[in-house]
């Protein structure tokens, strides 16, 4: 069974040490490393040779905080997965938590065991929405918002939206494939085209501009 890697980046030593023996003991999930700053992180992304699938990351750090090493990671490792805690949780935060890029924004009295179902839809579809967040987006995001003038080089295939209608109702790779009667790869093609031609930085960045460009109704998310 491949495992998902796991890095915790925290300076709360404490739940780092927690963390890591919980999420240590779980099937499927493996540690790699821990950190206790940005500077670290770098680091050590700098001299591993394999990079962590998620990186759960503490938003307030001294040093480097969480959004600046967020930043960077969507800069110079997009492949990796951010899931965001904080002590200080705000919904309001969550507009610019997903200019940034993170696939999870979660307060840190979250359960061990609720974070555990977490990463696992985090590694799979690529973001979580908490219930509440959820609701802040349909509240947030008018499907009557204007729709931005694309250039015809950016204009979705007919594939393309297909793929993102799916993606939007929380699809894998593999349950999209078997929808479309296409290989997992070939989906994973038409979501690489997606983040091209919408400019998204993550799957939630796709959910938005279906939204915004009327491919879907606030109303059609599914709850998680």
């Amino acid at each position: 069974m491949e495992k998902i890697t796991i890095a915790l980046v925290d300076d709360d030593g404490l739940i780092v040490s927690l963390l890591k023996d919980f999420l240590g003991n779980q099937e499927g999930i493996e540690v790699c490393y821990t950190a206790d700053s940005g500077e670290m992180l770098k680091e050590k992304l700098a001299t591993d040779s394999a990079l962590p699938d998620i990186i759960i990351l503490d938003l307030n750090m001294k040093g480097i905080n969480g959004v600046e090493v967020t930043e960077y990671l969507k800069k110079n490792s997009p492949s990796i997965r951010v899931i965001l805690m904080t002590s200080h949780y705000k919904r309001s935060f969550m507009g610019f938590m997903l200019k940034t890029g993170v696939s999870a924004f979660l307060p840190k009295g979250i359960s061990p065991l609720e974070l555990l179902e977490i990463i696992r839809e985090v590694y799979d579809k690529g973001f979580y929405f908490m219930d509440d967040q959820l609701g802040t987006l349909r509240e947030q995001i008018s499907h009557k918002s204007p729709k931005p003038s694309l250039i015809e080089k950016n204009k979705l295939t007919e594939r393309e939206i297909e793929v993102l209608k799916l993606i939007c109702f929380q699809k894998t790779a593999k349950e999209i494939g078997e929808k479309l009667f296409i290989t997992p790869r070939t989906v994973e093609g038409h979501k690489n085209n997606l983040f091209i031609k919408t400019e998204a930085r993550n799957i939630a960045g796709l959910v938005i501009y279906a939204i915004q460009n009327n491919y879907i109704e606030p109303n059609e998310i599914p709850l998680i």
